[in-house]
């Protein structure tokens, strides 16, 4: 079975949308793109080519393939992202894609969390979702996220679409590693480890 690895970057309350620009999504009015640029250095793009280096496919929705087929083919020839991301397999969830053009992609037929149920069972490596807002509250509404490899930006975006929004499904994580970055950033990666626990906390429990 392959693993569902979900990587983005999102404010401390929790939005994802837009980090790297300010034309990058307007939906719903956003009107905060680019927060996450001034935060970025390069140990976080070479922690990001660490993480897009073990990848055996991308899954991308239509917003996001959109913005990656009119950019990365421009990347240089030396750039180990660009490299990758260019020649990798990329399946893209689309309800008004009709075809996608972009060297070794392919669009995805019939229902979305049936079709990629049906990736992770084939051999090929980690299945890796960048950005991809609304396909990531797909996967997460049907289960299928593995893995998720956040950085957590020292910001509050106030409004916005967010990574767990309404639908997520209870679940329990482990965390796996954390990396702290001199801007304030802190890339965690948090595995999935069966369904969600309860307790109870408190001096009358003996547990404080």
């Amino acid at each position: 079975m392959r693993k569902l690895l979900v990587t983005t970057f999102v404010s401390l309350d929790g939005v994802m949308q837009a980090p790297g620009g300010p034309e990058e999504d307007h939906d719903g009015g956003f009107e905060h793109g680019g927060w996450g640029a001034p935060h970025f250095e390069p140990a976080i793009i070479t922690l990001m080519a660490e993480v897009t280096a073990r990848a055996g496919a991308l899954l991308l929705g239509r917003r996001t393939y959109e913005d990656f087929a009119s950019t990365w083919p421009l990347a240089e020839d030396d750039d180990p992202i660009g490299a990758k991301i260019n020649t990798m397999p990329k399946y893209v969830a689309s309800r008004t894609l009709r075809s996608v053009e972009w060297q070794n992609s392919t669009l995805l037929d019939g229902d979305v969390p049936d079709a990629v149920r049906k990736l992770k069972e084939e051999d090929g490596g980690e299945i890796q979702v960048h950005g991809s807002g609304g396909l990531v509250q797909t996967l997460i509404r049907n289960d299928l996220v593995d893995e998720f490899h956040v950085l957590v930006f020292p910001v509050l975006v106030g409004k916005g679409k967010r990574l767990f929004a309404e639908g997520t499904v209870p679940a329990g994580l482990r965390l796996e590693n954390a990396t702290t970055f001199g801007t304030g950033v802190i890339a965690c990666t948090y595995t999935r480890v069966g369904g969600l626990a309860y307790g109870a906390m408190g001096p009358e429990t003996g547990n404080w």
